[in-house]
């Protein structure tokens, strides 16, 4: 399945457009379980990959869009709070395990929390736990690379050949720009089956190496030739991810922590490279009904390497607004990268998307973000342009079908345009 489902909706009742794809989602689609607490191992499901159509969101967004107004009915503060749970408490109602949300505006930022963390021994859910963030991983990837950029160690026309020699087949054609922006063509490695088979086989500890996942991908014949056409490809964060490392000698981690999560102290953030477990409190992720008799089974041991930089970090939704923020305001890029990583490119399907980062019409305004999603976890981070007013959610559960992002996208859309009517 394909994911980062949201639209652009300037006429919601006709439109008629598909969402993107996303990044984690998309490997394994048909992976249906983790250990459960009693030692059951996965099995496949073989679900079938389907985009997530901006139809059902229609009437959602028009309601979201004639939010009510300050002092309708509680003082303005109380608004966002109030509905920030609601929406929450809804997403539990539907049978999820537990949410976490955040909505923040100008300087105020409430948080609210709904369900459990873990199912067996139950633990409720708290707004402080990690979980695995899946694609939106994919900004923090693309903003090192517009920082090397700015220092000239790089540059959005560079080749691939130019910093992988040999890797992928007419690299010496394929920028960095086209990359970022998924008009490579590249064939995306986690539309293989291979990569998820060790992990249906039982071998949750499975571990991938970047170049064997661009190896993968690459025995695939090209999409379409490079800049002509846009398809969602993990293949170019991957290669992003090893051309960071070509350019600076050292590690996405270690870049990642020098150059964002040191300065923005982005404590609870990480990125995992091999190891599945989660340092500090966090919420486990499940899949629903693929246990014995119907009983969610967990995915939060599954390795993080077949995402690498394309969607293996954990964090919090305070750091991801955090992160945003700090982006959105000019604090991570100069601005003339900025303006280059929200320069869109049409996809075709409803959306825009930048250079890590898509843009999409809301009726309340024009939103900046991306969404992840994971076995066990689905998640939204949109922020207004100028990061004023924002809203992070996620449910832990999540079996790579669309509905997952449809279900907690629709409840983002109602957040953020309920905030600015709030504040109207």
């Amino acid at each position: 399945m394909r994911l980062l489902g949201h639209g652009r909706l300037p006429r919601p009742a006709r439109n008629t457009s598909r969402p993107p794809p996303s990044a984690d989602n998309a490997l394994l689609g048909g992976l249906r379980a983790n250990r459960a607490h009693d030692g059951e191992r996965p099995v496949a499901a073989g679900r079938p990959r389907r985009h997530l159509s901006v139809l059902a969101l229609a009437a959602l967004l028009l309601l979201a869009a004639a939010a009510p107004a300050a002092g309708s009915q509680a003082p303005s503060a109380e608004l966002p709070r109030q509905q920030l749970q609601q929406l929450l408490d809804e997403l539990v109602a539907t049978g999820q395990p537990g949410a976490i949300g955040l909505a923040h505006h100008g300087k105020e930022t409430w948080h609210g929390a709904s369900g459990l963390a873990i199912l067996d021994p139950e633990r409720p859910m708290r707004p402080g736990l990690r979980y695995k963030i899946g694609s939106i991983t994919k900004s923090f990837t693309a903003t090192v690379v517009l920082q090397l950029v700015g220092e000239h160690k790089l540059r959005l026309g560079d080749s691939v050949e130019r910093w992988l020699p040999g890797l992928v087949p007419n690299g010496d054609h394929i920028t960095i720009r086209q990359l970022l922006q998924h008009t490579s063509g590249l064939f995306d490695y986690a539309e293989d089956p291979r990569i998820a088979e060790p992990y249906l086989q039982g071998d949750l500890d499975f571990v991938w190496r970047p170049r064997q996942l661009v190896a993968i991908a690459t025995e695939h014949p090209p999409l379409f030739p490079p800049g002509t056409s846009w398809s969602y490809s993990n293949t170019g964060y991957v290669l992003l991810g090893l051309i960071i490392r070509a350019a600076t000698d050292s590690s996405v981690q270690q870049q990642l922590q020098r150059r964002i999560l040191r300065p923005l102290g982005l404590r609870h953030t990480s990125f995992p490279i091999t190891n599945p477990h989660i340092a500090g409190p966090y919420a486990h992720g499940y899949q629903l009904g693929a246990g014995p008799g119907g009983t969610p089974l967990d995915f939060t041991g599954l390795s993080p390497s077949w995402a690498w930089a394309t969607g293996n970090m954990v964090s919090t939704v305070d750091d991801v607004a955090r992160f945003h923020r700090a982006l959105l305001r000019g604090r991570l890029l100069p601005p003339g990268l900025l303006r280059a990583m929200q320069t869109t490119v049409d996809t075709g399907s409803g959306f825009r998307y930048g250079l890590g980062l898509v843009s999409i019409e809301l009726p309340c305004g024009t939103f900046w973000g991306h969404e992840g999603g994971l076995p066990g976890y689905e998640n939204w981070a949109l922020s207004s342009s100028d990061g004023e007013d924002q809203v992070v959610m996620m449910v832990n559960a999540g079996d790579g079908s669309s509905d997952y992002a449809q279900l907690v996208g629709e409840r983002v859309f109602t957040a953020l345009c309920g905030i600015r009517s709030a504040a109207s």
